[in-house]
């Protein structure tokens, strides 16, 4: 069985929708998948051993360059390859107009998707051949599941869900020094927590012996990260990694201190214990899931108290 999956972004969604794989693989021998995801993201998938094969997309660049010959090129060269399998179903879990019009209606097979009720935009139903109403007041991991064992009719495991990819990271580096990954980059202002509660917990952390290793993204992530190491000699600032880089760099961490960004879901994603700091936004529906996942929320970031992160570190080393 052959399925195309339409998840094409942000990174936190689409590692969202690797439990649905796991549970399809599980019921249906042999089901394939092909995904659509947007180019930024394209790592992600092949990390499950259910998917066949990659079709990037660049809408987001797309769109800001629609009069470039160069845009018109890639686009027609992405419709080929969209094309060229007649799926037995193609599987919406965006919900978004944007994605029904340009991957889902040009794809070849059974359409599936949320109704109108149930869609993050209600009119990107029209273009499903088949709908299931699926409530909101649950977490995003359990909506796409039950999208998936409805269209693809298999019965819902009751168990949490599985990600399926931590064996892929499996890999221990031998005779590396113990470390704290610190996920300090997120893109809305309101999500960052104060860089001075960053460097109150870098002091507790390196006290006890441990390094902590800080990722970034851009220019003012990798300056704050130089800042902060300047506290230690134990704090080390990460080269430029791809996605699956730090992924690996996760996977051989002793713990994961994060604010509520895509990162902090690959996370979970891996199974490792990870602390996520939530001030402004609610982790019941969009929050990290999986095993060892611990929030800590507040009225807003800078209520959120180093010494309540580092009491659940301790937690979580003893």
């Amino acid at each position: 069985m052959k399925v195309l999956i339409v998840k094409t972004s942000s990174m936190g969604d689409i590692i969202h929708t690797l439990p649905a794989l796991t549970d399809a693989q599980k019921a249906i021998p042999h089901i394939q998948f092909d995904w659509v995801v947007e180019e930024n993201f394209a790592e992600i998938p092949y990390w499950h051993s259910a998917v066949n094969k990659v079709i990037p997309v660049a809408i987001r660049r797309w769109r800001k360059n629609l009069f470039s010959w160069q845009t018109w090129r890639e686009w027609q060269a992405y419709l080929t390859l969209l094309r060229a399998e007649k799926y037995d179903a193609v599987i919406d879990a965006q919900g978004l107009i944007k994605s029904a019009v340009l991957v889902t209606k040009q794809a070849n097979g059974v359409k599936y998707g949320y109704d109108k009720y149930s869609a993050r935009e209600g009119l990107s139903s029209w273009f499903y051949d088949k709908t299931f109403n699926i409530s909101y007041q649950q977490h995003a991991v359990a909506r796409i599941r039950q999208l998936f064992a409805k269209a693809l009719d298999y019965t819902l495991p009751e168990e949490i869900g599985d990600y399926g990819i931590a064996q892929h990271f499996a890999k221990i580096r031998e005779n590396s020094t113990a470390y704290v990954v610190m996920i300090h980059a997120t893109t809305r202002a309101d999500k960052h927590w104060p860089e001075t509660h960053w460097a109150d917990l870098i002091r507790s952390t390196t006290a006890l012996g441990l390094r902590v290793h800080l990722p970034w993204g851009n220019e003012q992530e990798k300056a704050r990260a130089e800042r902060l190491a300047k506290l230690s000699a134990d704090v080390v600032v990460l080269p430029k990694m791809s996605l699956t880089e730090l992924a690996l760099e996760i996977a051989n961490a002793k713990a994961v201190v994060s604010v509520d960004t895509g990162l902090s879901h690959l996370t979970a994603a891996l199974d490792k214990p990870n602390i996520i700091l939530y001030g402004a936004t609610d982790p019941k529906l969009i929050g990290a899931y999986g095993k060892n996942q611990h929030y800590l929320t507040g009225n807003n970031m800078e209520s959120i108290l180093p010494y309540r992160v580092w009491q659940g570190l301790e937690a979580l080393f003893e």
